[in-house]
This record gives structure tokens, C-alpha cells and sequence, in this order.
């Protein structure tokens, strides 16, 4: 690529020797096109630029409406542009853009993000721009930040454009004419100006993290490079699954234990397969009850330190990773908020304005009744289950055949579908819903979405469970319906989530992007366009959440649900690795320090879980004594438990005390001089 300049005005594109041969450029470089926009400080000035990511333009995108993007994107941000390092691709007609971003602009935003990065004294301390020189590898991008913060930023810079003026776009309509404040990028999505925006992947370092990270036989995970390259986001999903998989192993060796040494629950478990429904508790049964016994009080203790030991794993690496004093900052609107131009009161800016009212009214009038009506939907399809398992067991009375016993798992998996469908339709709605609802902040859209969806994940996967413990207190049925979501869901969602994936990938996608060495690199990037974009990691929280629940709640009557959960699991691990390395498109990541909302739904479900163990063991006559004592009790107990074991270790609070201590110091300085008379 030619080297990036140095500019006053940082705006122009870069003309300079357009015929210039592929030799004479840095290696990766584009063989074609007039090179990268000029930056507007020599600290920028690099002789190699690193493309981050790709702006897939629409096919009527004419020349000068390119220019004008290309030029906006390198201008300074005092003049309105974004500040990064902007490539044309082939040429002026081409329909990409490749952008990058300079020292300054990551720096800059680095601060902006609240960021934590190692000092000169080997500490993290919360990044500030005047003070960056002091800062570790501040001279070198590549290493002061990662590959993710470097694509994210530049994601953050390009949405936060806004038209400082009214403007009108090259080349485009009247209608699309730019207001004072408005969003450019999102203008330019609403015009078909801008089809996509995403990072690009890096080849060779996506080929090491794979050999390191599901290629080999390796059981530990590269989690400092997974969040290096895809984010923290993926990286605290990557941690979380493996520290959770294997805390599975004390449950699953209790369940192999119970179930080896009691011939009783050794006849429920073939029975649960079987589909028989034969009455489990008697009163001849105590080796089996006492099992039960021991698996729920276990249960219920190791989700609770279970979470708390996550916890604190989870404030280590936020330290390491530089995200645990992520500032909370008066950020500019999100890219699809919307509303009448007014006077911001907070911050002073002239931005969309949307009346706090009309947001509870459209949340009130249409969010609350759309979610009711698909809760609605989950109670039929639980009283269709119903139905069908008495015309099931009907028959297999009156026809006792093989044909009648495989009839017998029928409604529970016709219903694991259902739910499964139904689950995925909500989705969809609850993104429309919450578009609807017109959230200013993207925290607060996210945790109004998330609400959403484990309000009806809770509802749609636990209520055919919570119905037929506590209301039809059938333990052979739940037993039976537990058996057959722990295999029928692990190998649906195996199915869906990496078979089908593969397939359309090896046999739809990769035949369009072949490639060899030889080939230009505009082609290379332009081969990721293929690549269907990654769902998120939404599906995957909702299937460790529904696994959670599972075995805190209900494994007291199948004591092999960890067993079953820990097979799924060491697959899934590196399934999910090759998935979103192989299959799908690079996403951009924003930093984030933990597992927000999804953390707090799996304490909640792990409190439930004492209610829940503590109701089912009350079905053997033996135990109803014991009830009104025992579930007080082991609240008491699971509170003093969390209470000893704190959320963080003590040197993550020195730290954290340490760096507050450094900020308010910092801001002291800064303050002096105009204290001064």
C-alpha cells in the first residue's frame, strides 16, 4: 500500500503516482488504485497500513459519490469527517472501500472507551490520551491495541459520523440530502449507498488461533487470543463455556455414582429411556430417594458456587483484557435512534430527541401484548403436548407393540420443535419490537432485547417442566420429558447451529470464492462478502441458560443430565470454535468487561433452583416432613455461601481501588492550572 502522508488539511485523497507498480508498494498492498486518504499529523505516518474493514458499496454507487464518502471518511473529525485511512480498492468505480485508522484516531478512542492498558510501571491503568506516551507499545497499533479494538474503533468512528451542515451528496437525489445532525452512516444505508459494513479477517492469524485453538488435541482454550481477534465478547462466551463444561464433571461423577450404586434410580433411567410409566416412588425405595437426595442438596449448592467462582474468574480476565474500568460516557446516540432535532439538556448537543413517555407508551400498548400473545402460544403448544401423550399412552395400552412404544416419545419430540420454531419467530419479533421502542443508548436496547428474549426463554422451555412437577406431580413424566430434551435438543441444536452451516458453506458458498496466492488482495477481501453473517452469540447463551436449568433445577429426578450435558459440551466447545472461524463472517466486537444480563439470569435461575429440588423431593412420602424446614434452610445456607465466596479476588479490588485513585488524580492535574489566579 503507499505510504500514508501527512496532510494539513487530511481530507484530500491521494493522487500521488497512480501508476505506481505493485513492487514499489508495502507487501498486501492493493496492486491498483490511487492509494490510502493522507492523515493529518506525522505521528500517523506508517509505511505499511493494515486494512481493517470492508464497505461493500451498492452496484448504482456512481464515481463522485464514492469520492465524497472517501474523502469524508479521511477528514478530520473537527471538520466533520471520521478521521481513518480510506482505499478506493480497484479503482474510483469500484464497489468497495477499505478503511483503516491511524495512530491518533485509535489513541483518541481509546480514551473515549474508557480502556485500560499497561502502564510504564507494568500496571493497567484507565488509558488517557495526554498521558499516552507513558503508556506500553503506544507507538505501535498492533501491539497497544487488538485486532478487534482496532476494528471496533473504526466501527465507532464511522457511526458516530454526523453532518455538521446541511449537505448535499454527490451524486444522489435531493431526497437523500443530508440535515444538520444527521446520521451519515445510516444515511447512507437508507440511501443503498452503503450495503455492508464489517471487519475483515486476517488470514494468517486466523490460521494460527485455529491450529491452537480446535485443530489440535489440546484441552485448554487460546482465550487471550480469542479475545485478541474476535473480541471480548466472544472471549468471555469462550471462557464461560469451558469453565462451566468442566464444572460439570462433580455433578456428572454424583449422577455415575447415584446411578451405579442404587439399582432403583438405575431402573428410572432405563425406564425415562423406555418411556414406561411406572410409579418411581414407594416406600420400599429409600436407597433411591436418599440418591435423589444427595443430588438436589448437591445441585443447589454447586450453582451457587459455581457462579461465584465465575465471578471471580470473570473480574480476573476483564483486568487482563483491559475492559474491567470501562468508562460510562454521554455517548452519542445509536445509529437507529431517531426523533425531532432538539437541544440535548445532558450534554448540549443538537441531536434526535424521543419523549420518555412515547417509548413506555409504545413499550406498554404494543411490546407488552406481542410478547403475551407468543407466551399464549407456548401454553397451547404445552396442552398439544398433553394431548398427544394421552392419545400416545392410549394407544400403547390398547396395542403394546414396538411401534407403540416409539409412538411413546413422539409428542415430546413434535414439541421440542415446536418450541424450537417458536423460539426463533420470537426472536425476530423481539428485534422489530425493541427497534420499535426506539432505544437511544445501545446498552440500553441491548438489555430491553435480552429482557425479552429470557422472559419467553424462561417461559418457553421450563413451563411444560414446572407444570407437570408442581401442578400435575407426575415425577415418570418429567422424568421422561427431561430424557428426551437432553438428547433431542443437544443433537437439533448440533444440527442446526454447525451441520447445516457446513453444508451450505462446503457446497453453496465456498465454490463462488475460490482463491489462490496469486490472486489480488481486493478479491481476497472480497470473498468474505460471501460468508453469511454471524447470528451473535444470543443462540448460544440461550442454550447454556436451558442447560443451566436443566441440571439445577431438575436433576434431582435424572441424576445423568450432567453426564449428558458434559458429552454435548466438550463437542460444542469445539464446534463452536470451527463455526465461527470457518463458517462465518468476521463481527465486529464491542468491549465489554462481563457477561452482563446473562450473568444475572443464570444467578437467578440458580436461586430458583432451591424452590424447584426442594418441591420435587417433597413427592416422596418420606421427605413431605421436611419440606416447610428444609427449603428455608438451604436458602440460608446457598446465601452464606455466596456471601463467603467474594464476587472478586482481593488483588482485582486493590487494582480496582488502585486505578480509581490514578483517575482522580489525573483529573486533579488537569484541573490545577485553571485553579491557578
Amino acid at each position: 500500500m503507499s505510504k500514508a502522508g501527512c496532510d494539513e488539511d487530511g481530507g484530500s485523497i491521494s493522487e500521488e503516482n497512480p501508476e505506481k507498480s505493485p513492487r514499489d508498494k508495502p507487501p498486501g498492498a492493493p496492486t491498483t488504485g490511487p492509494g490510502w486518504t493522507k492523515v493529518s499529523c506525522p505521528c500517523c505516518v506508517s509505511e505499511r497500513v493494515e486494512p481493517l474493514v470492508l464497505v461493500k458499496l451498492g452496484e448504482k454507487v456512481r464515481p463522485e459519490t464514492k469520492r465524497w464518502l472517501l474523502k469524508l471518511i479521511g477528514t478530520p473529525q473537527k471538520d466533520g469527517g471520521a478521521s481513518l485511512l480510506a482505499h478506493p480498492g480497484e479503482d474510483a468505480t469500484g464497489d468497495i472501500i477499505m478503511v483503516s485508522a491511524p495512530r491518533c484516531t485509535l489513541l483518541q478512542a481509546t480514551e473515549e472507551l474508557g480502556l485500560c492498558k499497561t502502564y510504564n510501571t507494568g500496571e493497567m491503568e484507565t488509558f488517557s490520551y495526554d498521558d499516552r506516551d507513558n503508556f506500553r507499545h503506544s507507538d505501535n497499533m498492533e501491539i497497544f491495541l487488538t485486532l478487534a479494538e482496532r476494528q471496533y474503533i473504526v466501527k465507532y468512528e464511522l457511526e458516530g459520523l454526523r453532518a455538521q451542515r446541511d449537505v448535499r451528496i454527490p451524486g444522489l437525489a435531493d431526497k437523500y440530502t443530508l440535515q444538520h445532525r444527521d446520521n451519515i452512516w445510516q444515511k447512507m444505508s437508507s440511501a443503498g449507498v452503503v450495503v455492508d459494513t464489517f471487519p475483515l479477517h486476517n488470514r494468517v492469524k486466523l490460521k494460527e488461533l485455529s491450529k491452537s485453538w480446535y485443530s489440535g488435541n489440546q484441552l485448554s482454550q487460546p482465550l487471550d487470543s480469542v479475545n485478541a481477534y474476535f473480541g471480548s465478547a466472544v472471549g468471555f462466551y469462550f471462557s464461560f463455556l469451558d469453565f462451566y463444561t468442566w464444572s460439570l464433571l462433580p455433578p456428572a461423577m454424583l449422577g455415575l455414582s447415584i446411578t451405579y450404586f442404587s439399582s432403583e434410580v438405575q431402573k428410572e433411567a432405563v425406564e425415562a429411556v423406555a418411556g414406561s410409566q411406572a410409579e418411581i416412588y414407594n416406600e420400599e425405595s429409600g436407597l433411591a430417594v436418599s440418591g435423589h437426595m444427595i443430588q438436589a442438596v448437591f445441585s443447589m449448592l454447586w450453582s451457587t458456587v459455581f457462579m461465584e467462582l465465575w465471578k471471580r474468574r470473570s473480574s480476573s480476565m476483564s483486568y487482563r483484557w483491559g475492559t474491567l474500568h470501562l468508562a460510562e460516557r454521554f455517548a452519542e446516540p445509536r445509529p437507529g435512534f431517531h426523533g425531532d432535532l432538539g437541544l440535548n439538556p445532558v450534554t448540549g448537543r443538537v441531536e434526535p430527541l424521543f419523549p420518555e413517555w412515547q417509548r413506555d407508551l409504545r413499550t406498554a400498548l404494543v411490546s407488552i401484548p406481542v410478547v403475551g400473545l407468543f407466551l399464549g402460544m407456548v401454553v397451547l403448544g404445552m396442552l398439544c403436548f398433553y394431548w398427544g401423550e394421552n392419545q400416545v399412552m392410549w394407544l400403547h395400552e390398547e396395542w403394546d407393540s414396538m411401534v407403540s412404544q416409539t409412538l411413546l416419545y413422539a409428542p415430546s419430540v413434535l414439541h421440542i420443535v415446536y418450541t424450537n420454531v417458536l423460539a426463533t419467530v420470537y426472536k425476530t419479533v423481539a428485534q422489530s419490537l425493541t427497534e420499535f421502542e426506539n432505544h437511544r443508548e445501545e446498552s440500553a436496547f441491548q438489555n430491553h432485547l435480552t429482557a425479552k428474549v429470557l422472559v419467553f426463554t424462561f417461559f418457553n422451555y421450563f413451563a411444560v417442566l414446572f407444570h407437570i412437577a408442581f401442578v400435575k406431580q407426575d415425577v415418570p413424566l418429567l422424568r421422561k420429558r427431561l430424557a428426551s430434551l437432553l438428547v433431542v435438543t443437544q443433537l437439533v441444536n448440533q444440527v442446526t447451529e454447525v451441520v447445516v452451516p457446513f453444508l451450505v458453506d462446503r457446497f453453496v458458498s465456498a465454490p463462488h470464492r475460490k482463491e489462490s496466492e496469486d490472486d489480488p488482495e481486493e478479491d481476497k477481501f472480497r470473498n468474505q462478502i460471501t460468508l453469511p453473517v454471524f447470528p451473535g452469540l444470543f443462540a448460544e447463551y440461550i442454550e447454556l441458560l436451558v442447560q443451566f436449568g436443566y441440571l439445577s433445577l431438575f436433576s434431582c429426578v435424572y441424576p445423568l443430565t450432567a453426564v449428558l450435558l458434559l458429552i454435548n459440551n466438550v463437542t460444542e466447545i469445539r464446534s463452536d470454535a470451527y463455526k465461527i472461524c470457518k463458517l462465518f463472517r468476521k463481527s465486529f466486537s464491542a468491549p465489554v468487561a462481563n457477561m452482563g444480563v446473562w450473568q444475572i439470569a443464570f444467578e437467578i435461575l440458580s436461586f430458583v433452583a432451591v424452590m424447584s429440588n426442594c418441591w420435587l423431593l417433597t413427592l416422596s412420602p418420606q421427605l413431605q416432613r421436611l419440606h416447610h424446614e428444609g427449603h428455608h434452610v438451604l436458602i440460608i445456607v446457598k446465601v452464606i455461601v455466596a456471601a463467603l465466596i467474594p464476587d472478586e479476588p482481593d488483588w482485582i479490588r486493590k487494582k480496582k481501588a488502585h486505578m480509581q485513585y490514578t483517575s482522580m488524580q489525573a483529573l486533579r492535574q488537569q484541573n490545577l492550572p485553571s485553579e491557578e489566579p
